[in-house]
């Protein structure tokens, strides 16, 4: 990844937009650097989608702004949308034309001549391992190949910046194994990607840092590890048995020895308090006035974190 002294590709602050009596989106700042993969994480419904309208221009800010390239995006919304590429959630693809025929159409609306149309979209074909279908309507695609050839439309340009809005959305896992392995070539030949996901293990395993959405607000950001020391433990106790119906902030000592982190009727998640032994801890938890069947201590996972700084899972 580049240095984190160079100009931002991306430079939202304070980003604000209400719809009626929704606040769709409540403050957002973060920043996206050459050869970055940021991942704006959280449920459908987070925020991630209007997040990304307001970074192309396809809506306007209530408040705040966006800088493209160092570069305010009002003062010459045009040199910014050259400067990205923008792939929807929804496909953006004319079923009844061919994959050849959609990137070339997409080319010329973004600014290419006819030959550089031609000549950039025969590239993207080989690429993305499309070439043997190049002269099929996209009708016929998979929706796989679908994926591809609209991730494909967005490069015709060669931006500097691509935002990727649930691009692995409803396809299948080789597809979407194929998808992230492009998208992090690109990352690494120095594109900076905005990449939105309701999909854990994509932004675990993709995203150089993370930024965690929800109801609107960004509640915290940063690498992984650093989003799991930001909960302020460092392992969690999963207790498995009969937990119907248990209030464990009832019995002796614990609220001062244990903070709850999830429970349901077989599960009941906690982080140790003050600095002890994982043994210790688990003899503690053996000794509590419940029937348990099982304990295992894990790593918070990114749905743990997010779980623990919203106060709700992150279901995919």
């Amino acid at each position: 990844m580049s240095s984190s002294i160079e100009t931002p590709l991306l430079d939202a602050r304070g980003l604000c937009k209400r719809f009626g009596e929704v606040q769709a989106v409540d403050r957002v700042s973060f920043s996206v650097r050459p050869g970055e993969i940021y991942g704006l994480l959280g449920p459908n419904g987070a925020g991630k989608t209007t997040t990304i309208s307001l970074v192309c221009g396809l809506l306007r800010p209530d408040t705040g702004s966006v800088a493209v390239c160092g570069a305010d995006f009002a003062a010459d919304p045009q040199a910014a949308r050259r400067a990205m590429g923008v792939v929807p959630q929804e496909l953006a693809l004319y079923e009844e034309l061919s994959g050849r025929e959609n990137l070339e159409f997409w080319g010329r609306v973004a600014g290419l001549s006819a030959r550089e149309s031609r000549a950039r979209a025969g590239e993207l074909l080989e690429t993305l391992a499309l070439a043997d279908r190049a002269k099929d309507a996209v009708k016929k695609y998979s929706g796989g190949m679908k994926r591809r050839i609209n991730l494909g439309c967005a490069l015709m340009h060669r931006p500097k910046l691509l935002l990727l809005d649930e691009p692995t959305v409803g396809i299948d896992p080789q597809a979407r194994a194929n998808i992230i392995e492009f998208i992090r070539a690109l990352a690494a030949a120095g594109t900076g990607i905005l990449y939105t996901t309701h999909y854990l293990e994509e932004a675990e395993t993709l995203c150089a840092r993370i930024g965690i959405i929800d109801h609107g607000r960004l509640h915290a950001e940063g690498t992984l590890e650093e989003l799991q020391k930001r909960t302020g433990e460092g392992q969690f106790f999963v207790l498995e048995g009969a937990l119907a119906g248990v209030q464990p902030g009832a019995w002796p000592g614990f609220a001062e020895r244990f903070r709850i982190v999830q429970q349901d009727e077989r599960r009941l998640v906690v982080a140790a308090l003050g600095a002890r032994r994982a043994a210790e801890v688990l003899e503690e938890l053996l000794a509590l006035p419940v029937a348990i069947d099982n304990v295992t201590v894990k790593k918070p996972s990114l749905n743990d974190t997010f779980l623990a700084l919203t106060g709700r899972a992150l279901r995919e």
